[in-house]
């Protein structure tokens, strides 16, 4: 607790002159700033929320304990689905205007896959949507099961992408020998003819993801490949040098995979 306290002080900084600097947000409904504005619970969640998807939140271990059943509700609503539903139709926008595919078959698109093919919400539901640190131990065991489901918007997307010709390339940071698994999983759920399922090998386990993600992409494009976008749920899978044309970020504040 006095650690998800210490996070609201810090955060506390983004909203404008709080009169109260100490006090326990479990036990507070609503307070006042400087200026007279009513801050409940509620709005603290989905502001740290919002901050965590336009990466001014870094490197967090748990959702704050007082925001886990905000962000547990907000993956499971209307509203995620409407918002990654935006994301995937600006990919299509892009697709449909943007540029003329030259069909020498070095077209290329990066994927990510965990939550962004594939969605982990049952499993961060049954450990307080976010709120544990993660265990690799008991995510690996879920994977093996699986059972994840397609989400559905972005199976769209992936199906229009393969229609154009363009090769389709999973990046994961999932490891190599989960590859049976993360390929019966995807297959079940409706992905195929993928043309590189690229996943982490025993060397890569000392590099972030996103150094192990730049590096995949680099050998792609070192191959002539271009690519002209990438779709993933985590900063990681989107920053760093080379990029592709386009990056497209899906919503995901259960955890920061860095």
């Amino acid at each position: 607790m006095k650690r998800n306290l210490a996070l609201f002080l810090c955060f506390s900084n983004l909203l404008v002159g709080l009169a109260v600097a100490e006090w326990n947000i479990k036990g507070l409904r609503i307070w006042k700033n400087n200026d007279g504005l009513d801050i409940t619970l509620k709005n603290y969640c989905e502001a740290w929320r919002i901050n965590v998807e336009l990466h001014n939140i870094r490197n967090f271990e748990i959702v704050p304990e007082e925001c886990t059943d905000y962000i547990g509700k907000y993956m499971s609503s209307t509203q995620y689905m409407v918002d990654s539903e935006r994301t995937i139709q600006e990919c299509i926008i892009y697709l449909s205007n943007s540029f003329t595919l030259t069909g020498d078959g070095k077209d290329g698109w990066i994927f990510d896959v965990d939550d962004t093919l594939l969605s982990n919400i049952p499993y961060f539901k049954n450990h307080r949507h976010g709120g544990e640190k993660l265990n690799i131990t008991s995510f690996e065991a879920w994977v093996r099961e699986s059972n994840g489901r397609a989400l559905e918007h972005t199976l769209n997307l992936f199906n229009q992408i393969k229609r154009k010709g363009i090769k389709i390339f999973l990046i994961s940071s999932r490891g190599e020998h989960l590859r049976d698994a993360t390929t019966e999983n995807l297959f079940k759920v409706g992905y195929s003819n993928w043309h590189g399922l690229i996943l982490r090998s025993g060397d890569d386990n000392c590099k972030t993801v996103q150094q192990y993600k730049e590096e995949q992409r680099k050998l792609l494009m070192s191959k002539g490949y271009r690519i002209w976008g990438i779709v993933g749920s985590q900063w990681s899978s989107l920053l760093g040098l080379p990029s592709p044309k386009r990056t497209f970020k899906l919503p995901n504040s259960l955890y920061y995979d860095p």
